[in-house]
């Protein structure tokens, strides 16, 4: 097993206001699989594991990096602007597929495929704002998106 992954993760749980059942499903499923396999690598510590924290300050994603074996630490601040108007598109876009769940089976599979694609446009985005500083691949970056978008459940 590579030594550039995640080792731990947690999530500044402060901010966030009771989730749905659906939500805190989502968040429990996000983390095992990110635990479970992960593909991250912090440039500037280069010598993971790493134990990260996730937390929105000041409308800024904040990624708390420690690396496990050395102590080392850094701290990347992201301005969210450029995923606000995909998690809002997101957010609509689960409301309309857990509503189709209880009464419209016939339209999940293409709220379904809609919800992925936004999903992946975040977690492409995502990638794109942590290049050079953090390389993770894409189904980290999925899993990330989603931790990402729970910590925006207002």
């Amino acid at each position: 097993m590579t030594s550039e992954r995640i080792a731990t993760i947690t999530m500044d749980e402060g901010s966030v206001k009771r989730r749905s059942p659906e939500a805190e499903h989502e968040r429990n499923v996000a983390i095992a699989d990110l635990l479970h396999e992960n593909r991250f690598e912090a440039t500037c510590l280069k010598c993971g594991p790493y134990d990260l924290k996730l937390s929105i300050e000041e409308g800024r994603l904040a990624f708390d990096i420690k690396a496990v074996e050395t102590g080392k630490t850094a701290r990347l601040a992201l301005s969210m602007q450029p995923l606000r108007s995909i998690i809002r598109d997101y957010f609509i876009i689960c409301e309309s597929y857990y509503e189709a769940l209880k009464s419209s089976p016939t339209k999940i599979e293409a709220i379904d495929m809609g919800r992925r694609g936004v999903h992946n446009e975040g977690s492409e985005v995502l990638q794109s704002m942590l290049k050079d500083r953090i390389t993770i691949d894409f189904p980290t970056s999925r899993r990330l998106f989603t931790l990402i978008c729970v910590l925006h459940i207002k």
